[in-house]
């Protein structure tokens, strides 16, 4: 009797999670043992984090049980953390134990990318995993809580500092500044005392993105009381302060890193040859000069061939991947060898700006205000339509859109 193959599935992200269901969901799971491995035994939506990280959300809204939305029998879901990939042993070890494999698929996300400035692992804080944007809210809490008791008022507990005003840095300003009026009221603070920087690197503020919705997006963040410093790089991160490359030096005990991700170090650490810890993937999503290891999410690079650029780590493009992917393991586990390539199909890009305000871009239509938030909970509720049907749009999705 002939062994049934191994698919092992590193990661419940986007692409882990949409490649799991979407095998349980066709006859590979009696064709195939297919195991999933996280290191939580819940998956949560990272591009909802800067929510909770802001406290405008519960961070209990952005995850839900693996096993709420994987069927555990058809899926095997062991709950542990990936030490590093053997590949000449196609054997993945984990902390408390080991896997063989016979198909790979590494979806393990993103560490964020300091750039090496020195200071930032030791004094800033990441929006990165759950836990990450809960410690963040109860900081920001705690420095709003702590204002007043303090013998000699000290503006630096209420001035926050985003480093990075890209996707990420931009939505989380715009949930903070939405939050802060309703702190200062609850803690008995004026809001002119509250500072809020958002500082780039980069000549414009969400680099690469549409000028006018840039500068719709700005416009409406500093009528809130934002202040932009772009074309401003960070030199160093200090206990208590922020010094920038052209000489300024920000007083600040908050702040918080969304200058980018680079892949996981565990793929760099595994001997892949890797670009900012991502590997660049062959059409079908394989490593290079492998058949047995597939590469999707954060960790996959892939060019765009018309700007000769990668493309940006999305959840889109991860969703996107996870088709392709699960489509060259049923190919494969059926003995076949024709693969399937993937082609990016990039449908939109919205950001959220905090209460019922975002920016976007559907096809070749620009969107503003109150008609790009609408869009931006559409987005969001069809990922958990795909991942698990219309019981999970209703039990997490974003209902209200107006």
């Amino acid at each position: 009797m002939n062994k049934k193959p191994r698919i092992v599935i590193l990661g419940a992200g986007y692409g882990g999670m949409m490649t799991a269901t979407r095998l349980q969901k066709s006859t590979a799971y009696r064709d195939a043992e297919i195991t999933l491995v996280n290191k939580h035994n819940y998956h949560y939506q990272t591009t909802w984090l800067h929510e909770p990280a802001a406290g405008t959300m519960h961070h209990d809204r952005t995850r839900m049980k693996i096993d709420s939305v994987v069927d555990t029998n058809k899926i095997n879901f062991v709950k542990d953390s990936v030490v590093e990939i053997k590949r000449d042993e196609k054997k993945v070890i984990l902390e408390d134990g080991e896997l063989d494999y016979d198909y790979l698929v590494i979806g393990l996300g993103s560490e964020p990318e300091t750039f090496g400035i020195p200071g930032v692992e030791e004094h800033s804080f990441a929006i990165r995993s759950v836990n990450s944007v809960r410690l963040i809210r109860e900081h920001i809490e705690y420095m709003f809580a702590s204002y007043n008791k303090q013998d000699e008022k000290s503006d630096d507990v209420l001035t926050f500092v985003v480093a990075g005003a890209g996707f990420t840095g931009i939505e989380f300003v715009g949930e903070l500044s939405e939050r802060i009026p309703e702190l200062c009221k609850e803690y008995d603070i004026d809001r002119e005392l509250v500072k809020v920087y958002s500082v780039e690197a980069a000549p414009t503020a969400l680099p690469g993105f549409d000028e006018e919705l840039v500068e719709y997006a700005m416009n409406l963040l500093e009528s809130r009381g934002v202040e932009f410093k772009i074309n401003t790089p960070i030199k160093e991160v200090q206990d208590g302060r922020v010094l920038l490359a052209d000489g300024e030096e920000i007083k600040a005990q908050t702040v918080i890193w969304t200058t980018g991700i680079r892949g996981n170090s565990i793929i760099e650490n595994s001997g892949y040859e890797t670009m900012r810890g991502r590997v660049k993937v062959e059409s079908d999503l394989r490593v290079p000069g492998s058949d047995d290891t597939f590469i999707i999410g954060d960790c996959a690079l892939i060019i765009n061939e018309e700007i000769n650029r990668p493309y940006p780590p999305t959840a889109q493009i991860a969703i996107q991947q996870s088709y392709t992917c699960s489509n060259n393991l049923k190919a494969l586990i059926a003995g076949k060898t024709e693969m399937e390539e993937f082609k990016p199909d990039i449908k939109g890009t919205v950001a959220s700006l905090g209460g019922k305000e975002a920016i976007g871009i559907v096809g070749e239509r620009k969107l503003y205000g109150n008609s790009a938030s609408a869009v931006k909970k559409i987005i969001d509720n069809r990922y958990l339509f795909l991942l698990g049907g219309m019981p999970l749009v209703l039990k997490k999705g974003k209902l209200k859109f107006f």
